[in-house]
């Protein structure tokens, strides 16, 4: 990955900032997009890399990002799409203005980074799209009913992207996470906790209870799948959505 130029999104914690670390170790120049400055700022400076503060939310943010970069490099090889999940909750729960922020927040923030970095990689003739998505895309989670099914719209933007822009040498894979040791999974479960009036440890436990190898996975190692994906060897990839879950989606394919 010597040389590229990487926008990590969501860097400032969890996944995104593993990837971006190991982006950095494998000799990519990585860009990290968050809203915390604070955390940004202390990966730039680990990473000897660059930040913007941008809310995936918002359109302008994303397009100052992205022009931010291509001013600074000429261009952007590489792009891994990884924003917070939306809230933990049953149906009956979330109005109109609740499912719209959502499909803001998950589906649109990939698709305005995408139409951005596109022309790029088409020019050169390289590129790497990852989305960090979910499990849910596999196996639907009970409280997640916005993240089971609007995470299921960028797995079919992904697909139709790949067959329309293999020519170009863009690849566009997802990584779908099962339970892994950071912020989020701490959020669901104070979620699950107060939905199931259980203990926070209870409801953690039942997340650890749920994949076969019997614990949480690591950022780090969402990082290395993100990093194979990004590189060389992983050009004949392509549409694929492959999970990191240590056996927890139980469908055969």
């Amino acid at each position: 990955m010597k040389g590229k130029i990487a926008i990590v999104c969501g860097a400032s914690r969890g996944m995104g900032r593993a990837i971006a670390e190991e982006f950095s170790r494998r000799g990519a120049k990585v860009m990290a997009i968050a809203r915390t400055e604070k955390r940004l700022k202390e990966l730039a400076k680990a990473i000897k890399g660059d930040y913007i503060v941008a809310d995936m939310n918002r359109a302008e943010d994303i397009s100052r990002a992205v022009n931010y970069v291509v001013e600074k490099y000429g261009t952007v090889h590489i792009l891994v799409n990884n924003t917070g999940g939306p809230p933990a909750g049953y149906f009956e729960e979330f109005d109109d203005e609740v499912w719209q922020k959502a499909f803001n927040q998950t589906f649109m923030s990939a698709v305005r980074f995408i139409r951005l970095v596109a022309p790029y990689m088409k020019k050169q003739k390289w590129g790497r799209i990852i989305n960090i998505t979910s499990m849910s895309v596999k196996q639907p989670i009970e409280n997640l009913i916005l993240s089971n099914s609007i995470r299921l719209a960028v797995i079919g933007l992904a697909k139709t992207l790949a067959i329309q822009w293999a020519r170009y040498g863009i690849t566009v894979n997802n990584i779908a996470p099962g339970p892994i040791h950071t912020e989020r999974i701490v959020e669901l479960s104070l979620a699950k906790s107060r939905a199931e009036n259980i203990s926070f440890e209870e409801a953690m436990a039942q997340w650890i209870n749920s994949v076969p190898m019997q614990r949480l996975g690591k950022p780090e190692e969402v990082a290395k799948l993100a990093s194979f994906l990004a590189s060389e060897d992983a050009g004949f990839i392509t549409g694929t959505t492959i999970q990191i879950d240590g056996g927890a989606v139980k469908f055969v394919l």
